[in-house]
């Protein structure tokens, strides 16, 4: 496709097309070949139009990274939409891995060093994807000790998308990446309720010798 000027109309059009551009440079050739001249070739307009939006590459990829959160958020906002608080943090750390493992360039590029930006959209989209998680914590242990409770189901959550990701998981399970996160998500909701818990007669035996209780 020849290069060319866009006119008005697609100037004020440009902006979003630049951007799924980039979405589709990045997920065709991975960040390294993710650049503004790339992107003005894939929409075919010359090299200097995208300069109009974004003046350098770092405001190209907080663009990206920004669209990037928004469909993640999306998808855990409906992920969560369910009665059960318990279950809906189940469903958002499915959301998330499913995403993850959708999305691999675009979900490394959003939390990788490239994408440490200052822009304030970006950081506003992030915080509110965030939220959802923290949200939806605070629901379902309304008298924890928040922070820290967030902090470890996203750590856990993230960590289990980025194993699966590297190929970490291959030789452990042969279980798909949905069973495999909705496991490790219940096992988490598991270990906070160990008090509601069922307690078997050795654990009951070893809390009376610790306790001294009859």
């Amino acid at each position: 496709m020849d290069e060319v000027e866009p006119t008005q109309r697609q100037r004020g059009d440009l902006g979003p097309a630049l951007i799924g551009a980039a979405l589709d440079l990045l997920a065709d050739e991975g960040v390294d070949a993710l650049s503004l001249r790339g992107v003005a070739r894939r929409v075919g307009v010359s090299a200097m139009a995208p300069y109009r939006y974004f003046p350098d590459k770092a405001a190209l990829l907080a663009a990206v990274a920004r669209r990037g959160f928004e469909a993640l958020g999306a998808a855990m906002r409906a992920a969560a939409a369910v009665d059960d608080p318990r279950e809906a943090l189940v469903g958002i750390g499915l959301a998330y891995v499913t995403y993850a493992l959708d999305n691999p360039a675009l979900f490394r590029m959003m939390f990788g060093s490239r994408c440490q930006s200052s822009d304030p959209e970006l950081r506003a989209v992030r915080d509110a994807t965030y939220a959802v998680l923290s949200d939806a914590v605070t629901r379902a242990y309304p008298h924890a000790e928040h922070d820290a409770l967030i902090l470890g189901c996203w750590s856990l959550t993230h960590g289990l998308a980025s194993l699966f990701l590297d190929g970490r998981l291959s030789d452990r399970t042969s279980d798909s990446s949905t069973e495999v996160a909705e496991r490790v998500s219940r096992a988490m909701l598991a270990l906070r309720e160990p008090e509601t818990a069922p307690k078997s007669a050795e654990c009951l035996h070893l809390r009376r010798v610790r306790t001294g209780e009859p």
